[in-house]
């Protein structure tokens, strides 16, 4: 009995595609490689990411690095596909899941600059919570970014997500500005994102 409870609990997080009127999430293989490399060549993705993808040795590294988490049920990533464009602009994955505390992060998120200030992020930010709250039945869920990024945290702020604090020389021996949503924020923070998405 307490092995079935065991292997219910494991499998309590299912993740899979998500897709909304102009972005696909498809779950990150290697064919991934290839498009997410070409669209990654605008120096300015990474002023503010904390590493820098230069080479396709590099993005190979980092897709199967991301695979690799994925089977150990600890990230779910995801290169995201513009209906629009027909082409792959970005990825994003869910990450640090912990079920046994109903909560996750979101990140490792970052697109071509061709699709900047357009609905991609926010959609994928939308479908993403969705999920997350609706489906996974979350409590809380994690954004964080670089305290140099602004442009990332007014991105995470229009979302309506709630600045927390610092997080001093967290990772890559760097400083993060962490925000949250928890369940019972995410009932306006859908209405909001539905009109922006309009």
């Amino acid at each position: 009995m307490t092995s079935l409870l065991n292997e219910r609990v494991k499998d309590l997080y299912i993740f899979s595609a998500l897709e909304g009127k102009r972005v696909k999430l498809v779950p990150l293989e290697e064919e991934h490689i290839h498009p997410l490399y070409n669209c990654s060549r605008d120096p300015e993705i990474w002023t503010h990411y904390p590493y820098v993808i230069k080479t396709l040795e590099e993005m190979t590294t980092f897709v199967h690095k991301a695979m690799d988490c994925r089977e150990r049920k600890e990230q779910y990533p995801y290169a995201v596909y513009d209906k629009e464009r027909q082409e792959y602009v970005g990825t994003t994955r869910f990450l640090r899941i912990s079920e046994e505390n109903k909560n996750l992060n979101i990140g490792t998120t970052w697109f071509s600059p061709t699709v900047w200030r357009t609905s991609v992020n926010t959609e994928c930010k939308f479908l993403m919570l969705q999920y997350a709250f609706e489906m996974l039945e979350v409590v809380r869920v994690e954004i964080v970014t670089t305290t140099d990024n602004v442009r990332s945290q007014k991105a995470i702020e229009r979302l309506g997500a709630t600045k927390e604090g610092i997080l001093r020389r967290k990772y890559y021996n760097l400083d993060y500005v962490i925000y949250s949503i928890i369940f019972n924020e995410w009932p306006e923070i859908k209405i909001n994102l539905k009109g922006k998405l309009l």
